[in-house]
Protein backbone atom coordinates (compact mmCIF):
# COMPACT_ATOMS: atom_id res chain seq x y z
CA UNK A 1 0.00 0.00 0.00
CA UNK A 2 1.22 3.37 -0.37
CA UNK A 3 0.04 6.78 0.89
CA UNK A 4 0.55 10.23 -0.27
CA UNK A 5 0.80 12.83 2.32
CA UNK A 6 0.79 16.58 1.66
CA UNK A 7 -0.83 18.83 4.87
CA UNK A 8 -0.71 22.71 5.54
CA UNK A 9 -2.17 22.01 8.80
CA UNK A 10 0.81 19.49 10.11
CA UNK A 11 -1.45 18.60 13.74
CA UNK A 12 -1.00 15.50 14.38
CA UNK A 13 0.71 14.34 10.89
CA UNK A 14 3.73 13.09 12.66
CA UNK A 15 1.84 10.23 14.67
CA UNK A 16 -0.20 9.52 11.48
CA UNK A 17 2.67 8.88 9.25
CA UNK A 18 4.54 6.76 12.10
CA UNK A 19 1.78 4.71 12.45
CA UNK A 20 1.49 3.99 8.64
CA UNK A 21 5.59 3.30 8.35
CA UNK A 22 4.74 0.66 11.19
CA UNK A 23 1.97 -0.81 9.36
CA UNK A 24 4.45 -1.42 6.30
CA UNK A 25 3.24 1.57 4.22
CA UNK A 26 4.87 3.48 1.98
CA UNK A 27 4.73 7.39 2.04
CA UNK A 28 4.77 9.60 -0.48
CA UNK A 29 5.14 13.47 0.33
CA UNK A 30 5.53 16.81 -0.65
CA UNK A 31 7.71 20.19 0.35
CA UNK A 32 7.41 21.11 3.80
CA UNK A 33 6.03 17.98 4.74
CA UNK A 34 8.35 15.41 3.62
CA UNK A 35 10.50 17.64 5.86
CA UNK A 36 8.72 17.46 8.68
CA UNK A 37 8.72 13.59 8.42
CA UNK A 38 12.12 13.35 7.39
CA UNK A 39 12.96 15.18 10.59
CA UNK A 40 10.79 12.96 12.18
CA UNK A 41 13.40 9.81 11.19
CA UNK A 42 10.08 8.76 8.94
CA UNK A 43 11.08 6.98 5.39
CA UNK A 44 9.90 9.75 2.83
CA UNK A 45 9.72 8.73 -0.85
CA UNK A 46 9.85 12.68 -2.54
CA UNK A 47 6.93 13.24 -4.98
CA UNK A 48 9.18 13.72 -7.68
CA UNK A 49 10.59 10.74 -7.77
CA UNK A 50 7.25 9.37 -8.19
CA UNK A 51 6.20 11.59 -11.04
CA UNK A 52 9.52 11.81 -12.43
CA UNK A 53 9.45 15.44 -12.94
CA UNK A 54 10.83 18.59 -10.13
CA UNK A 55 8.38 20.49 -8.38
CA UNK A 56 8.53 23.72 -10.40
CA UNK A 57 7.12 27.39 -10.32
CA UNK A 58 8.00 28.24 -6.93
CA UNK A 59 6.46 25.04 -5.77
CA UNK A 60 3.11 25.93 -8.03
CA UNK A 61 3.29 22.22 -9.70
CA UNK A 62 4.34 19.38 -7.89
CA UNK A 63 1.26 17.01 -7.99
CA UNK A 64 -0.23 18.10 -10.94
CA UNK A 65 0.98 14.60 -13.07
CA UNK A 66 -0.85 10.93 -14.44
CA UNK A 67 1.73 9.20 -12.33
CA UNK A 68 -0.23 11.06 -9.10
CA UNK A 69 -3.90 11.22 -10.59
CA UNK A 70 -4.31 7.59 -12.35
CA UNK A 71 -2.47 6.24 -8.90
CA UNK A 72 -5.45 7.90 -7.28
CA UNK A 73 -7.98 7.49 -10.17
CA UNK A 74 -7.78 3.94 -11.55
CA UNK A 75 -10.75 1.06 -10.22
CA UNK A 76 -9.01 -1.53 -8.54
CA UNK A 77 -11.72 -4.08 -10.00
CA UNK A 78 -11.60 -3.02 -13.38
CA UNK A 79 -8.96 -4.97 -15.33
CA UNK A 80 -8.61 -2.30 -18.08
CA UNK A 81 -7.50 0.56 -15.53
CA UNK A 82 -5.15 -2.31 -14.00
CA UNK A 83 -3.48 -3.23 -17.38
CA UNK A 84 -3.02 0.04 -18.38
CA UNK A 85 -1.04 1.07 -14.99
CA UNK A 86 0.96 -1.85 -15.63
CA UNK A 87 2.01 -0.46 -19.15
CA UNK A 88 2.65 2.72 -17.95
CA UNK A 89 4.60 1.95 -14.73
CA UNK A 90 2.32 3.53 -12.19
CA UNK A 91 1.42 2.37 -9.25
CA UNK A 92 -1.68 2.87 -7.06
CA UNK A 93 -1.90 5.30 -4.32
CA UNK A 94 -4.03 4.01 -1.36
CA UNK A 95 -4.30 6.67 0.95
CA UNK A 96 -4.15 10.42 0.86
CA UNK A 97 -4.18 12.92 3.61
CA UNK A 98 -4.01 16.55 1.94
CA UNK A 99 -5.46 19.78 3.71
CA UNK A 100 -4.76 22.70 1.84
CA UNK A 101 -3.34 26.55 1.64
CA UNK A 102 -4.64 28.76 4.47
CA UNK A 103 -6.74 30.63 2.03
CA UNK A 104 -9.38 31.98 5.13
CA UNK A 105 -5.99 32.37 7.83
CA UNK A 106 -4.27 34.68 4.80
CA UNK A 107 -7.47 36.79 3.93
CA UNK A 108 -8.10 37.55 7.47
CA UNK A 109 -5.05 39.13 7.80
CA UNK A 110 -4.80 42.48 7.80
CA UNK A 111 -3.28 44.10 4.86
CA UNK A 112 -3.31 41.35 3.01
CA UNK A 113 -2.55 42.19 -0.56
CA UNK A 114 -4.46 40.57 -3.27
CA UNK A 115 -1.29 39.03 -4.47
CA UNK A 116 -0.65 37.08 -1.09
CA UNK A 117 -4.37 35.80 -1.14
CA UNK A 118 -4.15 35.19 -4.94
CA UNK A 119 -1.23 32.59 -4.00
CA UNK A 120 -2.68 31.04 -1.26
CA UNK A 121 -5.14 29.32 -3.17
CA UNK A 122 -4.38 25.59 -3.66
CA UNK A 123 -4.61 24.18 -7.02
CA UNK A 124 -3.13 20.58 -6.77
CA UNK A 125 -4.44 19.76 -3.08
CA UNK A 126 -8.12 20.34 -3.94
CA UNK A 127 -7.15 18.36 -7.04
CA UNK A 128 -5.87 15.42 -5.06
CA UNK A 129 -8.53 15.51 -3.01
CA UNK A 130 -11.70 14.97 -5.49
CA UNK A 131 -9.12 12.66 -7.60
CA UNK A 132 -9.37 10.23 -3.98
CA UNK A 133 -12.64 10.83 -3.36
CA UNK A 134 -13.94 10.03 -6.61
CA UNK A 135 -12.27 6.85 -6.36
CA UNK A 136 -13.38 6.18 -2.65
CA UNK A 137 -14.09 2.26 -2.92
CA UNK A 138 -10.58 1.96 -3.23
CA UNK A 139 -8.78 5.35 -1.69
CA UNK A 140 -8.93 6.51 2.10
CA UNK A 141 -8.91 10.25 1.84
CA UNK A 142 -8.47 12.64 4.41
CA UNK A 143 -8.53 15.95 5.23
CA UNK A 144 -9.45 16.48 8.74
CA UNK A 145 -6.57 15.66 10.95
CA UNK A 146 -9.26 14.60 13.37
CA UNK A 147 -10.04 11.49 11.22
CA UNK A 148 -6.25 10.40 11.38
CA UNK A 149 -6.76 8.03 14.40
CA UNK A 150 -10.44 6.55 12.57
CA UNK A 151 -8.26 4.88 9.82
CA UNK A 152 -5.16 3.94 12.19
CA UNK A 153 -7.15 1.69 14.26
CA UNK A 154 -9.53 0.11 11.29
CA UNK A 155 -6.20 -0.48 9.23
CA UNK A 156 -4.75 -1.92 12.37
CA UNK A 157 -7.90 -4.12 13.46
CA UNK A 158 -9.09 -5.06 10.06
CA UNK A 159 -6.24 -4.21 7.61
CA UNK A 160 -8.19 -2.27 5.53
CA UNK A 161 -10.76 0.80 6.06
CA UNK A 162 -14.21 -0.03 5.13
CA UNK A 163 -15.89 0.99 2.67
CA UNK A 164 -18.51 2.98 5.11
CA UNK A 165 -15.82 4.98 6.73
CA UNK A 166 -14.14 5.34 2.87
CA UNK A 167 -17.71 7.21 2.24
CA UNK A 168 -17.75 9.37 5.23
CA UNK A 169 -14.45 10.28 4.53
CA UNK A 170 -15.33 11.28 0.90
CA UNK A 171 -18.28 13.02 1.97
CA UNK A 172 -16.18 15.19 4.46
CA UNK A 173 -13.50 15.78 1.37
CA UNK A 174 -16.23 17.75 -0.88
CA UNK A 175 -18.27 19.40 2.31
CA UNK A 176 -14.34 20.93 2.27
CA UNK A 177 -13.53 21.93 -0.72
CA UNK A 178 -16.90 23.74 -1.27
CA UNK A 179 -16.24 25.37 2.04
CA UNK A 180 -12.87 26.47 0.49
CA UNK A 181 -14.21 27.69 -2.97
CA UNK A 182 -16.96 29.38 -1.49
CA UNK A 183 -14.44 31.38 0.24
CA UNK A 184 -12.47 32.06 -2.58
CA UNK A 185 -15.65 33.48 -4.29
CA UNK A 186 -16.68 35.41 -1.87
CA UNK A 187 -13.05 36.94 -1.68
CA UNK A 188 -12.97 37.83 -4.83
CA UNK A 189 -16.70 39.19 -5.51
CA UNK A 190 -15.61 41.52 -2.66
CA UNK A 191 -12.48 42.22 -4.01
CA UNK A 192 -14.38 43.72 -7.57
CA UNK A 193 -16.95 45.44 -5.00
CA UNK A 194 -19.96 43.66 -6.48
CA UNK A 195 -22.83 43.66 -4.05
CA UNK A 196 -25.43 42.66 -6.50
CA UNK A 197 -27.66 39.61 -5.16
CA UNK A 198 -25.88 36.90 -7.61
CA UNK A 199 -27.70 34.59 -9.73
CA UNK A 200 -26.62 31.66 -7.64
CA UNK A 201 -25.43 31.85 -4.36
CA UNK A 202 -23.06 29.56 -2.23
CA UNK A 203 -22.28 30.41 1.27
CA UNK A 204 -20.10 28.81 3.31
CA UNK A 205 -20.30 28.88 7.69
CA UNK A 206 -17.95 27.69 10.39
CA UNK A 207 -19.49 25.90 13.54
CA UNK A 208 -19.23 27.30 16.26
CA UNK A 209 -21.10 24.70 19.20
CA UNK A 210 -23.63 22.08 18.97
CA UNK A 211 -26.44 23.23 21.15
CA UNK A 212 -28.82 20.89 23.74
CA UNK A 213 -31.69 21.70 21.67
CA UNK A 214 -33.33 24.32 18.80
CA UNK A 215 -36.45 26.46 19.76
CA UNK A 216 -37.83 23.70 21.06
CA UNK A 217 -36.57 20.81 22.74
CA UNK A 218 -37.42 18.24 20.21
CA UNK A 219 -35.39 20.41 17.50
CA UNK A 220 -31.96 19.81 16.76
CA UNK A 221 -29.82 22.80 16.47
CA UNK A 222 -26.23 24.69 16.27
CA UNK A 223 -24.75 27.54 16.12
CA UNK A 224 -22.47 28.67 13.11
CA UNK A 225 -20.36 31.75 12.51
CA UNK A 226 -19.38 33.73 9.05
CA UNK A 227 -16.32 33.50 7.80
CA UNK A 228 -15.04 36.93 8.84
CA UNK A 229 -12.89 38.77 10.98
CA UNK A 230 -16.65 39.12 13.36
CA UNK A 231 -15.56 42.22 14.90
CA UNK A 232 -18.53 43.77 17.55
CA UNK A 233 -20.70 40.79 16.20
CA UNK A 234 -22.12 37.85 18.90
CA UNK A 235 -19.96 35.18 17.22
CA UNK A 236 -16.86 37.09 18.29
CA UNK A 237 -18.29 37.75 21.86
CA UNK A 238 -15.57 35.74 24.95
CA UNK A 239 -18.06 33.90 27.59
CA UNK A 240 -17.10 34.90 30.79
CA UNK A 241 -19.33 33.12 32.89
CA UNK A 242 -22.27 30.71 32.89
CA UNK A 243 -23.83 27.97 30.90
CA UNK A 244 -23.20 27.62 26.99
CA UNK A 245 -25.52 30.24 25.15
CA UNK A 246 -28.91 28.53 24.14
CA UNK A 247 -30.61 28.75 20.57
CA UNK A 248 -32.93 30.91 21.83
CA UNK A 249 -30.05 33.29 23.95
CA UNK A 250 -28.38 33.75 20.51
CA UNK A 251 -30.88 34.59 18.87
CA UNK A 252 -32.53 36.93 20.73
CA UNK A 253 -29.22 38.44 22.01
CA UNK A 254 -28.34 39.53 18.32
CA UNK A 255 -31.37 41.39 18.06
CA UNK A 256 -30.34 43.40 21.85
CA UNK A 257 -27.33 44.11 19.81
CA UNK A 258 -28.17 45.25 16.83
CA UNK A 259 -30.30 47.51 18.57
CA UNK A 260 -27.68 48.64 20.69
CA UNK A 261 -24.88 49.90 18.03
CA UNK A 262 -27.82 52.46 16.93
CA UNK A 263 -26.59 54.92 19.66
CA UNK A 264 -23.44 56.32 20.65
CA UNK A 265 -24.14 57.70 24.04
CA UNK A 266 -23.95 55.40 27.52
CA UNK A 267 -26.73 53.11 26.51
CA UNK A 268 -28.65 50.02 28.06
CA UNK A 269 -30.82 47.71 26.06
CA UNK A 270 -33.72 45.12 27.57
CA UNK A 271 -34.61 42.13 25.47
CA UNK A 272 -36.86 39.63 25.92
CA UNK A 273 -38.07 37.31 22.97
CA UNK A 274 -36.12 39.20 20.08
CA UNK A 275 -37.70 42.53 21.02
CA UNK A 276 -36.85 45.42 23.24
CA UNK A 277 -38.56 45.42 26.26
CA UNK A 278 -36.43 48.37 27.99
CA UNK A 279 -34.48 50.99 26.57
CA UNK A 280 -32.43 54.05 28.30
CA UNK A 281 -30.07 56.20 27.56
CA UNK A 282 -28.34 58.63 29.75
CA UNK A 283 -24.78 60.34 30.77
CA UNK A 284 -23.81 57.40 32.60
CA UNK A 285 -24.47 53.51 32.35
CA UNK A 286 -26.16 53.16 35.81
CA UNK A 287 -28.53 55.78 34.90
CA UNK A 288 -29.05 54.11 31.49
CA UNK A 289 -29.18 50.49 33.20
CA UNK A 290 -32.11 52.14 35.91
CA UNK A 291 -34.49 53.98 32.70
CA UNK A 292 -34.15 50.72 30.83
CA UNK A 293 -35.28 48.58 33.96
CA UNK A 294 -37.42 51.04 34.96
CA UNK A 295 -39.29 50.76 31.57
CA UNK A 296 -41.17 47.38 32.19
CA UNK A 297 -39.24 46.04 35.22
CA UNK A 298 -41.52 42.57 34.69
CA UNK A 299 -40.15 41.63 31.19
CA UNK A 300 -36.63 42.41 31.70
CA UNK A 301 -37.40 39.48 34.36
CA UNK A 302 -34.84 36.38 32.76
CA UNK A 303 -34.22 39.02 29.53
CA UNK A 304 -31.50 39.74 28.38
CA UNK A 305 -29.32 42.91 29.14
CA UNK A 306 -26.46 44.92 26.47
CA UNK A 307 -24.54 47.66 27.46
CA UNK A 308 -21.95 50.07 25.01
CA UNK A 309 -20.29 51.00 28.23
CA UNK A 310 -18.02 49.32 30.82
CA UNK A 311 -20.33 47.56 33.73
CA UNK A 312 -19.10 49.20 36.84
CA UNK A 313 -19.50 48.08 40.55
CA UNK A 314 -22.64 50.14 41.03
CA UNK A 315 -24.78 49.15 38.12
CA UNK A 316 -23.29 45.16 38.49
CA UNK A 317 -25.04 45.83 42.12
CA UNK A 318 -28.48 46.66 40.61
CA UNK A 319 -28.53 43.96 37.85
CA UNK A 320 -27.68 41.43 40.56
CA UNK A 321 -31.39 42.68 42.23
CA UNK A 322 -33.05 40.58 39.51
CA UNK A 323 -32.35 37.12 37.59
CA UNK A 324 -31.20 38.23 34.25
CA UNK A 325 -30.34 35.44 31.53
CA UNK A 326 -27.30 37.45 30.16
CA UNK A 327 -25.01 40.45 30.02
CA UNK A 328 -23.22 41.81 27.34
CA UNK A 329 -20.54 44.57 27.74
CA UNK A 330 -17.48 45.66 26.03
CA UNK A 331 -16.17 44.87 29.85
CA UNK A 332 -16.23 44.91 33.04
CA UNK A 333 -14.70 46.18 36.36
CA UNK A 334 -13.00 43.63 38.27
CA UNK A 335 -15.62 44.33 41.00
CA UNK A 336 -18.39 44.30 38.90
CA UNK A 337 -17.62 40.98 37.77
CA UNK A 338 -16.80 39.82 40.56
CA UNK A 339 -20.20 40.65 42.38
CA UNK A 340 -21.82 39.46 38.68
CA UNK A 341 -20.13 36.34 39.04
CA UNK A 342 -21.78 35.19 42.21
CA UNK A 343 -25.07 34.59 40.36
CA UNK A 344 -24.65 30.81 39.11
CA UNK A 345 -26.92 30.87 36.09
CA UNK A 346 -25.88 34.49 34.93
CA UNK A 347 -24.24 34.28 31.51
CA UNK A 348 -21.73 36.62 30.92
CA UNK A 349 -20.25 37.93 27.89
CA UNK A 350 -17.88 40.67 26.57
CA UNK A 351 -17.99 42.00 23.38
CA UNK A 352 -14.70 44.62 22.60
CA UNK A 353 -15.90 46.05 19.21
CA UNK A 354 -19.22 46.34 20.99
CA UNK A 355 -20.37 49.34 18.60
CA UNK A 356 -19.13 47.55 15.36
CA UNK A 357 -21.40 47.58 12.57
CA UNK A 358 -21.64 44.86 9.96
CA UNK A 359 -20.80 45.69 6.21
CA UNK A 360 -23.99 47.09 4.85
CA UNK A 361 -23.84 44.81 2.45
CA UNK A 362 -23.99 41.97 4.70
CA UNK A 363 -26.97 39.18 3.75
CA UNK A 364 -29.65 38.75 6.37
CA UNK A 365 -31.20 35.18 5.30
CA UNK A 366 -34.39 33.96 6.00
CA UNK A 367 -35.48 30.42 5.32
CA UNK A 368 -38.92 29.22 3.68
CA UNK A 369 -39.73 25.88 3.01
CA UNK A 370 -38.06 25.05 -0.06
CA UNK A 371 -35.71 27.67 -0.56
CA UNK A 372 -34.44 31.14 1.15
CA UNK A 373 -35.27 34.55 1.04
CA UNK A 374 -32.48 36.66 1.31
CA UNK A 375 -31.86 40.31 1.14
CA UNK A 376 -29.24 42.67 2.31
CA UNK A 377 -29.66 43.88 5.54
CA UNK A 378 -31.68 46.62 7.24
CA UNK A 379 -28.17 49.19 7.27
CA UNK A 380 -30.14 52.64 7.54
CA UNK A 381 -31.72 54.60 10.06
CA UNK A 382 -33.11 57.63 7.78
CA UNK A 383 -32.37 57.89 4.52
CA UNK A 384 -30.77 61.36 4.87
CA UNK A 385 -31.40 64.37 6.63
CA UNK A 386 -32.59 66.11 3.82
CA UNK A 387 -35.22 63.44 3.55
CA UNK A 388 -36.46 63.97 6.96
CA UNK A 389 -39.37 66.50 7.12
CA UNK A 390 -41.91 67.94 9.56
CA UNK A 391 -45.29 67.68 8.03
CA UNK A 392 -47.51 69.96 10.84
CA UNK A 393 -48.22 73.13 12.06
CA UNK A 394 -46.07 72.90 15.48
CA UNK A 395 -42.37 71.33 15.49
CA UNK A 396 -40.79 69.39 17.28
CA UNK A 397 -38.63 70.90 20.29
CA UNK A 398 -35.22 69.70 20.81
CA UNK A 399 -35.75 67.83 23.39
CA UNK A 400 -38.47 65.98 21.33
CA UNK A 401 -36.06 65.48 18.32
CA UNK A 402 -33.90 63.67 20.35
CA UNK A 403 -36.52 61.50 21.64
CA UNK A 404 -38.05 61.01 18.13
CA UNK A 405 -34.20 59.50 17.28
CA UNK A 406 -34.42 57.38 20.11
CA UNK A 407 -37.91 55.87 19.35
CA UNK A 408 -37.31 55.48 15.68
CA UNK A 409 -33.94 53.78 16.40
CA UNK A 410 -36.00 51.09 18.87
CA UNK A 411 -38.64 50.79 16.50
CA UNK A 412 -36.88 49.80 13.67
CA UNK A 413 -35.09 46.68 15.66
CA UNK A 414 -39.11 45.74 17.18
CA UNK A 415 -41.12 43.14 15.49
CA UNK A 416 -43.72 44.55 13.10
CA UNK A 417 -46.46 45.95 13.79
CA UNK A 418 -44.58 48.10 16.09
CA UNK A 419 -45.09 51.34 18.18
CA UNK A 420 -42.66 52.76 20.21
CA UNK A 421 -42.85 55.45 23.09
CA UNK A 422 -39.75 57.47 24.12
CA UNK A 423 -39.19 60.14 26.93
CA UNK A 424 -36.36 61.90 27.95
CA UNK A 425 -34.03 59.17 26.57
CA UNK A 426 -36.19 56.37 28.07
CA UNK A 427 -38.52 53.67 26.22
CA UNK A 428 -41.77 54.40 27.85
CA UNK A 429 -43.76 51.98 25.96
CA UNK A 430 -42.99 49.28 23.56
CA UNK A 431 -46.03 47.69 21.48
CA UNK A 432 -44.20 44.77 19.24
CA UNK A 433 -45.59 41.80 16.82
CA UNK A 434 -49.28 43.03 16.30
CA UNK A 435 -51.53 42.11 13.81
CA UNK A 436 -53.06 45.72 13.15
CA UNK A 437 -51.03 48.92 14.15
CA UNK A 438 -53.64 50.18 16.60
CA UNK A 439 -53.79 47.53 18.67
CA UNK A 440 -49.23 48.00 18.84
CA UNK A 441 -49.98 51.71 19.44
CA UNK A 442 -52.36 51.07 22.15
CA UNK A 443 -50.26 48.20 23.83
CA UNK A 444 -47.50 50.80 23.63
CA UNK A 445 -49.25 53.19 25.71
CA UNK A 446 -51.03 51.03 28.43
CA UNK A 447 -47.79 49.44 28.84
CA UNK A 448 -46.84 53.28 30.10
CA UNK A 449 -49.37 53.64 32.03
CA UNK A 450 -48.58 50.01 33.75
CA UNK A 451 -45.22 50.75 34.56
CA UNK A 452 -44.82 54.36 34.50
CA UNK A 453 -48.41 56.20 35.08
CA UNK A 454 -50.06 58.24 33.02
CA UNK A 455 -48.18 61.34 33.61
CA UNK A 456 -45.15 59.78 31.34
CA UNK A 457 -47.24 60.06 28.51
CA UNK A 458 -47.45 63.96 28.87
CA UNK A 459 -44.71 65.54 26.76
CA UNK A 460 -43.63 62.10 25.38
CA UNK A 461 -42.89 61.26 21.65
CA UNK A 462 -44.30 58.08 19.50
CA UNK A 463 -42.18 56.25 16.58
CA UNK A 464 -44.61 53.74 14.23
CA UNK A 465 -42.48 51.48 12.16
CA UNK A 466 -44.70 51.93 9.04
CA UNK A 467 -46.94 54.43 8.18
CA UNK A 468 -50.81 55.06 9.55
CA UNK A 469 -53.09 54.00 7.01
CA UNK A 470 -56.09 55.46 9.29
CA UNK A 471 -55.69 58.33 12.11
CA UNK A 472 -56.38 56.17 14.35
CA UNK A 473 -53.40 55.45 16.04
CA UNK A 474 -52.22 59.69 15.92
CA UNK A 475 -55.59 59.86 17.96
CA UNK A 476 -54.91 57.40 20.67
CA UNK A 477 -51.80 59.58 20.76
CA UNK A 478 -53.16 62.52 21.69
CA UNK A 479 -55.65 61.37 23.47
CA UNK A 480 -52.60 59.79 26.11
CA UNK A 481 -50.43 63.08 25.69
CA UNK A 482 -48.20 62.61 23.33
CA UNK A 483 -46.69 65.53 21.32
CA UNK A 484 -44.65 64.21 18.57
CA UNK A 485 -44.66 61.60 16.28
CA UNK A 486 -42.35 60.21 13.57
CA UNK A 487 -43.56 57.66 11.15
CA UNK A 488 -42.57 57.23 7.19
CA UNK A 489 -45.19 58.81 5.67
CA UNK A 490 -46.53 57.33 2.31
CA UNK A 491 -50.16 56.35 2.86
CA UNK A 492 -53.35 57.44 0.62
CA UNK A 493 -54.65 58.83 4.12
CA UNK A 494 -51.71 61.00 5.54
CA UNK A 495 -53.90 63.97 5.45
CA UNK A 496 -55.89 62.71 7.98
CA UNK A 497 -53.05 62.10 10.34
CA UNK A 498 -51.57 65.12 9.91
CA UNK A 499 -54.83 67.24 10.66
CA UNK A 500 -55.53 64.93 14.23
CA UNK A 501 -51.70 66.04 15.00
CA UNK A 502 -52.81 70.22 14.05
CA UNK A 503 -55.84 69.74 15.48
CA UNK A 504 -53.81 68.44 18.92
CA UNK A 505 -50.87 70.74 18.89
CA UNK A 506 -48.69 67.51 17.66
CA UNK A 507 -45.80 67.83 15.27
CA UNK A 508 -44.62 64.97 13.31
CA UNK A 509 -42.28 64.35 11.06
CA UNK A 510 -42.02 61.70 8.12
CA UNK A 511 -38.20 59.89 7.85
CA UNK A 512 -39.90 58.27 4.25
CA UNK A 513 -38.39 55.34 5.25
CA UNK A 514 -40.19 52.56 6.66
CA UNK A 515 -38.48 49.39 9.03
CA UNK A 516 -40.82 46.59 9.08
CA UNK A 517 -38.91 43.44 10.69
CA UNK A 518 -40.92 40.10 10.19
Amino acid sequence: MKALISVSDKTGIVEFARNLQELGIEIISTGGTHKTLEKANIKVTGISEVTGFPECLDGRVKTLHPNIHAGLLAIRSNPEHMTQLDELNIDTIDIVAVNLYPFKQTILKENVTRQEAIENIDIGGPTMLRSAAKNYQDVSVIVDPCDYDKVINELKENKEVSLDTKFYLCSKVFEHTAHYDSLIAAYMKKERNDYDLPQTITMTYEKVQDMRYGENPHQKAAFYKEVSNNKGLLSSAVQLHGKELSFNNINDTNGALELLKEFDEPTAVACKHSNPCGVGTAESIHEAYTKAFNADPTSIFGGIVVFNREIDEKTAYEINKIFVEIIVAPSYSEKALEILKSKKNIRLLALKDILTKQDENAYDLKKVAGGILVQTIDSKLIPGNEEIKSVTIKKPTEQEQMDLLTAWKIVKHTKSNAITIVKNGQSIGIGPGQVNRIWACKQAIEHAIEFLGSESLKGAVLASDAFFPFPDCVEEAAKAGITAVIQPGGSLNDNLSIEVCDKNNISMIFTNMRHFKH
